[in-house]
């Protein structure tokens, strides 16, 4: 690893350590000593291409920022973390990873992703999963919000 601060290729690594997604390493380099931080992560360049049925029948790539988009109205002023989030996208996309390493069937539908999100949703805020299921199962008026806060939530009240 190149030091950015001397352009020194040759650096040590000074401390490791490993998160869910990525790993976290502290450099210092040989030549200059400064220290420098870089993180480890999964090149998905190669990875196969995610596609999502509609529930029109159309096919199109997954889209990452339309999930993002969806969850971040969904937990707007709520007590969610930006990386919670993160970890909500890349469940679904790791997810997928693990059904094509086991060679079933290679295409998510709009109402798996949407269960997916509602499901850890549901176990981080429960205004965020309401706000969500709201537009995802579209519920057009009151008895739609009651019914699923007694369904979903019964054994919390």
């Amino acid at each position: 690893m190149k030091c950015p601060f001397c352009g020194n290729p040759d650096t040590k690594v000074v401390d490791s350590r490993s998160g869910e997604d990525r790993k976290k390493r502290r450099r210092e380099c040989n030549d200059c000593g400064k220290r420098f931080t870089t993180y480890e992560t999964y090149d998905v360049s190669d990875a196969p291409t995610l596609l999502v049925m509609k529930k029109d029948g159309s096919v199109e790539l997954f889209n990452r920022t339309k999930i993002i988009a969806g969850i971040s109205s969904a937990v707007k002023k709520r007590p969610v973390s930006a990386e919670r989030i993160q970890k909500i996208v890349e469940s679904i996309e790791n997810a997928y990873a693990v059904r094509e390493s086991a060679r079933e069937k290679p295409i998510f539908t709009t109402t798996e992703i949407g269960d997916m999100v509602l499901s850890q949703l549901k176990e981080c805020d429960v205004v965020a999963y309401i706000r969500f299921a709201s537009v995802y199962k579209d519920f057009d008026n009151a008895d739609s919000f009651i019914r699923i806060i007694n369904d979903e939530f019964k054994s919390q009240m």
